[in-house]
């Protein structure tokens, strides 16, 4: 039973108020909007999963990027979310335990000559990548003679890549299995720039909230609720995190 002081630092409002990062194509991470404007997602499942745990009516904020629901839970707008993990998100946060760990690299667009992720650490080479991430700033540390430049959403992203308006594009492998039908004759490079876990994080100072939602994570990892999102999501190959 959890304590009902240790629940109002998780939920001072009453509701659970869970960031969900929304994007055009579903992966482990992103959710996705369904033709009725519905979310859906592994995220979307375990925030469900903790609000009837904690028997609390979920109320969902939605963003379009992982900078964006970092900012809020660092304000306290938002009182967990699921996010990357990485060093400089941790000044903000205070993060539990991971499900998943993501590996990122580049896409390429059709016609590029550029083969490796070596290759795109060049003079010239222009990299694209969502803003405030922990993806674009590993780009930014692993490939420093490449330029950067920064998007809000993985919609503008997958716009710029059919138009030709970069050479390559960071996200992370499971993230490009969505988007690759929408971007004839790109490919994914093999390998991995960065790899980082996807954990549940609550805003700073808030050891109680961190506590329940420590909990919460692992106890979905060892009742097999993560497995469950993970395979309803159509990522039957993604491992849980241990």
């Amino acid at each position: 039973m959890t304590n009902p002081d240790d629940l109002k630092q998780l939920a001072p409002t009453g509701k659970l108020r869970g960031g969900i990062v929304v994007s055009p194509a579903a992966s482990a991470f992103f959710a996705i909007k369904d033709g009725g404007g519905e979310v859906r997602g592994v995220t979307v499942d375990l925030m469900r999963g903790f609000a009837e745990a904690l028997n609390l009516p979920l109320e969902l904020q939605i963003f379009s990027n992982s900078g964006q629901v970092t900012d809020a839970v660092a304000s306290g707008d938002c009182d967990v979310a699921f996010m990357p993990q990485d060093a400089e998100r941790a000044k903000k946060v205070e993060f539990g335990p991971a499900y998943y760990f993501i590996s990122s690299t580049y896409l390429v667009p059709a016609g590029s000559k550029i083969q490796s992720i070596d290759e795109v650490n060049r003079p010239g080479v222009r990299i694209v990548g969502i803003s405030n991430t922990t993806t674009v700033r590993s780009a930014r540390r692993t490939a420093p003679n490449a330029s950067v430049e920064e998007v809000p959403s993985v919609d503008l992203m997958t716009e710029m890549a059919a138009s030709g308006k970069g050479d390559a594009f960071a996200l992370s492998h499971d993230s490009f299995a969505g988007l690759l039908p929408k971007l004839p004759g790109a490919r994914v490079l093999t390998g991995h720039f960065q790899q980082t876990g996807i954990a549940v994080a609550v805003p700073k100072g808030r050891a109680a909230a961190l506590k329940i939602a420590s909990g919460l994570m692992e106890d979905a990892k060892k009742s097999g609720a993560v497995r469950r999102a993970l395979d309803a999501a159509g990522f039957k190959d993604a491992e849980v995190a241990p």
